[in-house]
């Protein structure tokens, strides 16, 4: 019940049988081995013996038309089973080695009769002022795994075959689905939901079995395609797990779709035909998650890592000649685990990770106590829900609250009781909310199919009209593009030239002016010396005549080359605006 547990052993308003016993005894030896399931083996120091555990009881069938009823309860209102409301199981993990270095008990009773689970306050609370007495829920299914060698151990085989081949069948018939694992940080979420490689988990198991499946169902009219996607909630944004670009995180928006609801904008998505496909995918995702040290968990998962399965049917009918289109979506959660900063010893960026975490774990509390509270109440009094409080509840708002079945795996420890009895308090509240699913399928008659074909193949015509256009003005573009290059690099090669032959000229000027300069100081110095009117004295040789004549033939060579690069200037101004022409008129062409 929500906020207001019932006492082991107090009256309870229920249609359950009256037969069924309030304190259930257990049948075996009370000497136990520390990670057993027998609570007579808690080193309590108290003067009355606590309840046996019921997990080694032969188990009773739960009655299926019991609807349970807490007159109490905030929330209020009626549980009916499969009566479209979330499916809430428990499971309560082995002890760890700290945990039985320091010779642990477990504080969890679980009895597979009626699946409750009881959760009973350590010693330590013997002495406060705080309610001591033991808090009992009931759920759609409590596993048992703390203790391997007890009767009633839940493997991950008995997970799998309580929750996920139940709602594998609901995504075979077209249903959206959502497993998600809650609990704090090192109560056994990733475990359940991946698992390793002696035990995998939820979502290789789903996995395997949905291709099991599609291969018995694949014949000449039924075809099934699988689509995947992997990404994780970090520091409140989203990381594609499975994007080729590594180095930059790809950390990427949420958008929302009036039709679709909140998706991830520009997250990578693969189509796969195996199981092998599948788990090379998750092996790469899982590679690149974010998980580190804490005192809490020696490999905590810092984020909230979401997998995807997008499953499409096409089943095709000769006698009605219709189409049938089932199209679902497998969404698997593994959620980060709370934790408080005290007791995780984080500092830095681990702490600033789990400020993080909490507060998305916090609005996913909030969004499911709004929408327990929501489904027992009708008409214009139904409150806001806070989904856009934070990205993970934004990202599974349909899955939380819309069109999907949806199951809360609640992990809890078998030795911290504040955070095991928060968890249990919200899975209790997780149990009300109502969800509104609805098989996603699309029937098309003979008719309506060819007209999608003709539709379909008149645009195929038009594309490939538009492709051909394309080809062709591609084909002139490049022929430009290489008229172009031939004339750039004629006229490189020209103004390379001619400023090679503006060198010459520079230096035969160079060495006229130099000669000239000579033969005037001589001339000078001979009219000194002779005393004499006399003209320019001539050269000994006709140095100066031949040094006059090259430099004229040098110069009307470079008014010549001048005369080329200009033709070619212009010739490339000609080209370059044709070129332009034609793409102009390409632009024009591909758009219309």
């Amino acid at each position: 019940m929500v906020g207001k547990e019932r006492p082991v052993g107090s009256p309870r308003t229920s249609s359950r049988p009256s037969s069924r016993p309030q304190t259930p005894t257990m049948k075996k030896s009370a000497t136990a081995r520390p990670n057993s399931l027998h609570l007579s083996a808690m080193n309590y120091d108290t003067p009355s013996p606590r309840p046996k555990s019921a997990s080694s009881s032969p188990s009773k069938p739960r009655p299926q038309s019991a609807i349970d009823f807490y007159p109490d309860s905030p929330v209020g209102g009626a549980v009916v089973p499969n009566g479209g409301n979330v499916k809430v199981v428990v499971r309560v993990r082995p002890f760890l080695e700290r945990e039985l270095q320091k010779n642990a008990s477990s504080l969890i009773q679980m009895d597979p009769s009626d699946d409750s689970t009881t959760i009973y306050p350590p010693p330590t609370m013997a002495n406060t002022k705080r309610n001591n007495d033991p808090r009992q829920f009931y759920f759609d299914r409590s596993f048992w795994s703390l203790n391997p060698e007890d009767e009633n151990f839940a493997t991950q085989q008995t997970v799998y075959d309580s929750i996920g081949k139940e709602f594998l069948d609901h995504n075979m018939e077209g249903y959206h689905t959502c497993i998600f694992a809650y609990g704090q940080t090192g109560s056994g979420k990733s475990y359940t939901m991946m698992g390793d490689q002696q035990n995998p988990g939820l979502i290789p198991r789903t996995c395997q079995d949905l291709f099991q499946r599609i291969d018995g169902l694949i014949t000449s009219n039924v075809s099934c395609t699988v689509r995947i996607s992997y990404f994780e909630v970090y520091n409140e944004q989203v990381r594609d797990l499975l994007s080729p670009n590594k180095k930059e995180g790809a950390k990427l928006r949420v958008r929302e779709s009036p039709t679709d609801g909140p998706y991830v904008e520009d997250l990578s998505e693969y189509a796969v035909k195996d199981l092998n496909q599948v788990k090379k995918y998750i092996n790469e995702g899982n590679k690149a998650r974010v998980t580190a040290a804490t005192r809490m968990n020696t490999e905590s998962s810092r984020s909230h890592a979401v997998f995807t399965l997008v499953v499409k049917q096409v089943h095709f009918d000769p006698d009605s000649d219709t189409t049938e289109e089932k199209l679902s979506r497998i969404r698997l959660v593994d959620l980060a685990g709370s934790e408080r900063a005290n007791s995780s010893g984080a500092t830095g960026a681990r702490l600033r990770e789990g400020s993080n975490i909490n507060k998305s774990l916090t609005t996913l509390g909030r969004v499911i106590a709004s929408l327990a509270a929501t489904s027992s109440v009708s008409g214009n009094n139904k409150q806001l829900v806070p989904y856009r409080d934070s990205v993970l509840t934004w990202l599974l708002k349909d899955s939380i609250g819309g069109n999907s079945k949806t199951a809360m795996v609640a992990c809890i420890s078998p030795t911290d009781y504040e955070e095991t009895l928060s968890t249990l308090r919200y899975a209790d509240q997780a149990k009300r909310i109502k969800t509104k699913a609805v098989i996603n399928q699309d029937i098309v008659s003979g008719a309506d199919r060819d007209k999608l074909v003709e539709e379909m193949q008149e645009r195929i015509n038009s594309l490939q009209n538009t492709l051909t256009q394309y080809t062709s003005h591609q084909r002139e573009e490049d022929q430009f593009k290489a008229e172009l290059e031939k004339v750039k690099h004629a006229i490189r090669f020209y103004e390379e030239r001619a400023i090679t032959e503006e060198n010459k000229r520079k230096a035969i000027q160079a060495e006229s002016n130099a000669v000239s300069r000579h033969n005037r100081l001589l001339t000078e110095h001979l009219r000194e010396v002779t005393n004499k009117n006399v003209g320019t004295f001539p050269l000994p040789d006709s140095s100066s005549s031949i040094m006059t004549n090259n430099y004229d033939n040098l110069k009307e060579e470079m008014d010549t080359l001048l005369c080329d690069i200009s033709q070619f200037r212009q010739q490339l101004s000609s080209v370059r605006q044709s070129y332009h022409s034609k793409l102009v008129n390409l632009d024009i062409a591909c758009s219309s």
